[in-house]
């Protein structure tokens, strides 16, 4: 039986506390779109498209407005496209990209993941091609949003394909220079990449998925950091970390319900399966929102000192506990994302010195994500690039966990200098890489980092 004041706690998460959906995502089958040359496949993928998603938005604003909770963003995921335009070259796949922002603004939906390639184990003349095309195909869409996966835990990283990519971001950077790189914001890298994360920009719709199905990914860092507030104060001073990681898990707990709840309203409305609940602790650019903000609540004094990353490590695990307790049908990311541009607190943390791009890895050793949204100097050549990313995909590789590397090197702005991108891709001061230049050996060498031993389990 829900009681009175369960509903009244909702009311004040999502009125006070930002609570949101912050993502219900459309993913949908595109190989059937495949056809004999580019022009046809481009327009079979926008019929399946419209045909599927054109009453996406509307249902969305429906079923937010029955229930009172907000959606913010309505995506769409699609097979990876390496598959979907798998015989045609670069040019084709920019065709295809095109094709695909033109049915996103069909369907009015805010952004379209899936233009991707899995490359863990080597790359065809598919995912070669894609990945030329993303620099051209990204600067010149608004809503398509690319990821590759150059590792698995199974299958160890592909150098050769992090060295292609080192210089993927470089030039999707300075092909964006206008906008301070922000192309490079659209793409992300991936080792264990799932197949039903509602998030952009790596959201894609695996090979195993469902023809057509709905996820929605739930975010409540305000709702967490007040939670933890009332537990604080209304304490006698005998609080444990063990009492803060149970508030945390019991408030992930309600997070969740809510969100499965529109998601699985939405999938109801339109006829179609309800996939994952990504209970994802994804802040906003706004205040009160922010993962930055529970970690000073938790008891570091500034963001990056010693025991952050041990904080970040209760959170992430207290809000899976939570989430996997309110549905069988958690998947996706689920836990906390460290998004230094979109984290009004992690940006501020940044431009003051406490929070280091090095400090920050460690962080995603525990966190769900990995280097997420972070702007470096526009001088960073293309194999520190690379280099970060292989350092931050081994951390995925040996944990058996997902980790991603999105970084905005911009044009013509040094560390310290100061970027914004708007709306919930926010702003940050430009973090300083140390040692660039140095890698270019380590990324020549290119070939394969193995896979750990524990990879061995069948």
């Amino acid at each position: 039986m829900i009681r009175s004041e369960q509903i009244l706690n909702t009311v004040d998460m999502i009125q006070k506390e930002n609570l949101d959906v912050r993502a219900v995502t459309m993913g949908i089958n595109l190989l059937d779109c495949h056809r004999s040359n580019v022009a046809r496949t481009c327009q079979a993928i926008k019929e399946k498209i419209e045909r599927n998603a054109e009453k996406l938005v509307d249902t969305c604003e429906a079923i937010s407005v029955e229930y009172a909770v907000p959606v913010v963003n309505k995506r769409i995921a699609v097979t990876p496209v390496a598959h979907v335009g798998a015989g045609f070259n670069e040019s084709g796949f920019i065709e295809i990209a095109r094709a695909l922002d033109e049915a996103a603004n069909a369907v009015g939906i805010d952004f379209l993941g899936g233009y991707s390639a899995d490359v863990a184990n080597g790359m065809t003349k598919s995912d070669r091609a894609l990945i030329l095309a993303i620099p051209e195909a990204l600067s010149n869409t608004g809503k398509v949003c690319a990821s590759v996966n150059v590792g698995t835990t199974r299958s160890g990283i592909n150098m050769d394909a992090v060295a292609m990519l080192g210089q993927t971001i470089k030039d999707l950077s300075d092909q964006s220079a206008a906008q301070d790189g922000f192309a490079a914001a659209k793409f992300v890298v991936f080792t264990n990449q799932p197949g039903d994360n509602p998030f952009m920009a790596g959201a894609v719709h695996g090979l195993e998925q469902h023809e057509v199905a709905i996820n929605v990914g739930v975010s409540g860092p305000g709702v967490i950091a007040r939670a933890l507030d009332r537990k604080i104060s209304q304490s006698s001073g005998d609080l444990g970390l063990h009492d803060l990681a149970d508030e945390i898990k019991r408030t992930a707990f309600r997070v969740t319900r809510s969100g499965e709840l529109i998601g699985r309203q939405v999938a109801k409305a339109l006829d179609v399966p309800f996939g994952v609940v990504d209970l994802s602790l994804a802040p906003t650019p706004n205040i009160g929102d922010s993962i930055g903000e529970i970690l000073t609540i938790m008891g570091v004094d500034a963001i990056g000192a010693p025991g952050s990353t041990a904080i970040i490590a209760i959170l992430n695990d207290a809000v899976k506990k939570g989430g996997s307790f309110a549905s069988q049908s958690v998947g996706g990311l689920s836990g906390a994302f460290i998004p230094v541009c979109e984290d009004q607190a992690l940006a501020d943390a940044v431009r003051d010195g406490s929070l280091t791009l090095e400090k920050l890895e460690a962080m995603t050793s525990v966190c769900s994500v990995g280097l997420d949204m972070i702007a470096i100097p526009g001088s960073v050549d293309a194999n520190t690039i690379a280099a970060i990313i292989a350092d931050e995909m081994v951390i995925g590789m040996i944990n058996s966990k997902t980790t991603a590397v999105r970084l905005i090197p911009v044009p013509g702005k040094e560390a310290g200098d100061f970027v914004s991108f708007g709306g919930l891709f926010g702003e940050s001061t430009i973090a300083q890489v140390r040692n660039a230049g140095q890698s270019a050996r380590f990324v020549n060498f290119g070939g394969k980092i193995p896979a750990p031993i524990h990879s061995l389990k069948n």
